[in-house]
C-alpha cells in the first residue's frame, strides 16, 4: 500500500503531531502551504490528507471553516486520497452522557452548526473521510492548549481555574496519541466505510481530579480560581474570542466522554499515553522545578 500524506496547517497542534507520527511509521510526508502551494497541486500522489487547518481563536469561523472544507474535497477528490479530520463534540448539543457515533447530533451553538454542517459536507462529496472526534487537546511543549490558556493558568499560584463547576466530568485529547491513533486508522483506510464517525476516547476527567493529582505530584495544597465569565461579557461587544468562548461556555457544564469502543474494534492494538504521563507533562517548567522531591521520585 502507497505510504503517502499530506498534511495541512503543520506547524499546529493537529498538523505537527500527525507529521512526526507518521514519519515514525514510515510514511513520507508532504506539507502545503497555503500562502504559495495550490491545495489540488500539492494534494497529486498523496494517499492521506489530514486536515490540520483551523481558523485560531474561532476566527470568522463562519466564513473560513465552509472556504477550507471546499478547498480538502477537491484536493482529495483530485487525488483519490482519504481525508481524516479532527472532529469535535460542538456537534453533539448540550444532553450529557457518554457521546459515542450513535449519539443524535443536535447542535445548540453556532459553531456547533457550522461544524456539522463542515462533516455533511465532506459525507455528500462522496471523498473517503474519517471524522476522528476528539474533546479538548492537551498538547505537550505548547502554551495555546486548554491545559495552558485555561485550566493551568494559576497554577503558579497553587489554583486550577474553574471555566464550570468542578465536579463535572470532560473528554480531553491528548494530540500526540489522537495522531498516533490517526496513522493507525489510514493504514487500514480500504476496510472502513466511505464515511467514518470515530470517536476517539482520549482521556476524561474533572477539575477536582486534577486538583488532586496536582496535589500529590506537586506535595502541597492547590486550589480553585473561577474563571471571570462576567468580564467576558463586558468585554464580548469588542473582543471576537470573548463572544466565542461564551457560546461555548455551556459544555463546561455538560458532563460528557467520548465512547472507546469502536476505536478499540478498529485498533485492538492502540494504546493511549498514561493519564498520569498526560498531566505531569502538562505542569508548566516553571511550577515542575518546584516539585517536593517525595513527589518527583513517585
Amino acid at each position: 500500500m502507497a505510504k503517502t500524506a499530506l498534511i495541512l496547517g503543520g506547524s499546529g497542534k493537529i498538523g505537527s503531531h500527525s507529521s512526526r507520527a507518521f514519519h515514525a511509521r514510515g510514511w513520507t510526508v508532504r506539507h502545503y502551504d497555503r500562502k504559495s502551494a495550490d491545495m489540488v497541486r500539492a494534494a497529486r500522489g498523496v494517499d492521506i490528507i489530514v486536515n490540520g487547518l483551523n481558523p485560531p481563536a474561532y476566527h470568522d469561523w463562519a466564513r473560513l471553516i465552509p472556504a477550507i472544507t471546499k478547498d480538502v474535497i477537491a484536493a482529495a477528490q483530485a487525488s483519490g486520497a482519504t481525508v481524516i479530520v479532527p472532529g469535535n463534540v460542538y456537534n453533539i448539543g448540550a444532553e450529557g452522557g457518554e457521546w459515542s457515533e450513535s449519539t443524535p447530533h443536535a447542535p445548540v451553538s453556532r459553531k456547533g452548526v457550522i461544524r456539522e454542517e463542515m462533516e455533511r459536507a465532506y459525507e455528500a462529496s462522496g471523498v473517503r473521510t474519517v471524522v476522528l472526534r476528539a474533546g479538548n487537546f492537551i498538547v505537550p511543549e505548547r502554551t495555546d492548549d486548554v491545559m495552558s490558556l485555561l485550566l493551568l493558568r494559576s497554577l503558579p499560584s497553587a489554583k486550577v481555574t474553574l471555566a464550570g463547576a468542578p465536579g463535572v466530568q470532560q473528554a480531553y485529547c491528548y494530540v500526540p496519541d489522537w495522531a498516533r491513533a490517526a496513522v493507525l486508522l489510514a493504514e487500514i483506510r480500504d476496510q472502513l466505510q466511505p464515511f467514518e464517525d470515530i470517536p476517539f476516547p482520549g482521556h476524561a476527567f474533572t477539575a477536582e481530579d486534577l486538583r488532586l493529582f496536582l496535589e500529590r505530584e506537586l506535595g502541597r495544597p492547590i486550589g480553585f480560581a473561577k474563571l471571570p465569565w462576567w468580564m467576558f461579557s463586558l468585554m464580548a461587544p469588542f473582543w471576537e474570542l470573548a463572544r466565542e468562548m461564551l457560546e461555548m461556555r455551556y459544555l463546561w457544564d455538560t458532563p460528557h466522554t467520548l465512547s472507546g469502543e469502536k476505536l478499540r474494534q478498529l485498533l485492538p492494538e492502540y494504546r493511549p499515553t498514561a493519564l498520569e504521563e498526560v498531566l505531569r507533562g502538562a505542569i508548566p517548567p516553571e511550577v515542575r522545578s518546584s516539585i517536593a522531591p517525595r513527589a518527583a521520585a513517585a
